[in-house]
């Protein structure tokens, strides 16, 4: 990796660098989709994983925050058919991109949300995202009926989640302070509308209380309204499906329309 593997990492960043070649080799073989010539990599640092990432790909997009890493990352693979900017992701136009593309990144846990969500509603979807984040993130992401929270609800709204691997907390430099895990999302069009989304943000505004107590409507209409649907009176916000959502968006709006 020459000169850029004495940089220090940046901790103001998050910068954790992943080490084993053999899981970032995995982390690249997922990110690999047939006829998919571009991947664009978050965060490339050191650039470990874009070492990974040439192999798979004809070219790889690195957008890297840091100057002092965009600026010596070029160096490590000459020759070799890799563009760097030096620009915040969160301010990068997808809409740039104009042919199919696939996304791959160790990305900083604290930006983890803001990034999946840009990607998943962005007007130029990627044909798959692989994304090395937190643990704790990625399961909440993955969570099913009893463990959902907006953020599980809006990534699921638009992409097949699936969960790759556990990357101990050991084989990062320096180590953070949790485990991570890949996680592999396949964007596709919405299932339920914005505004069923923000019906949802509102039915998760006290998370622990029941789902009948953060609706702002009459609870004997909504005691009707969730009998109707299927809907357990002690439902917390948190046990709803997307589907579910969707059913309730509308009977309210039905209910509203009659006032």
């Amino acid at each position: 990796m020459g000169a850029s593997l004495v940089l220090k990492n940046n901790k103001s960043l998050g910068q954790h660098w992943l080490k084993d070649r053999e899981i970032l080799n995995e982390i690249a073989d997922l990110a690999y989709e047939d006829d998919v010539e571009l991947c664009l990599e978050i965060g490339p640092g050191l650039g470990t994983l874009t070492s990974s990432l040439l192999k798979n790909f004809e070219k790889v997009l690195a957008i890297e925050y840091d100057e002092r890493l965009a600026r010596n990352l070029p160096k490590s693979f000459p020759g070799k058919n890799l563009e760097v900017l030096n620009a915040d992701f969160l301010d990068f136009d997808l809409d740039e991109i104009t042919e199919p593309y696939v996304v791959a990144g160790n990305i900083p846990y604290y930006i983890t949300s803001p990034i999946i969500l840009k990607l998943a509603e962005t007007n130029n979807l990627p044909k798959k995202i692989v994304l090395l984040i937190q643990k704790e993130v990625a399961e909440r992401i993955a969570a099913d009926s009893g463990s959902h929270t907006v953020l599980s609800l809006s990534v699921q709204n638009r992409a097949y989640v699936e969960l790759g691997p556990v990357v101990d907390r050991e084989f990062f430099t320096p180590p953070p302070k949790v485990d991570s895990q890949v996680i592999i999302l396949e964007p596709h069009s919405p299932i339920v509308p914005e505004e069923t989304i923000k019906l949802a943000k509102i039915g998760f505004s006290s998370p622990r209380k029941k789902l009948i107590s953060n609706l702002p409507y009459e609870k004997s209409v909504l005691s009707l309204i969730f009998k109707e649907i299927g809907i357990p009176l002690d439902a917390r916000a948190s046990d709803l499906e997307l589907e579910t959502w969707e059913k309730l968006r509308k009977s309210l709006e039905k209910v509203s329309h009659k006032r």
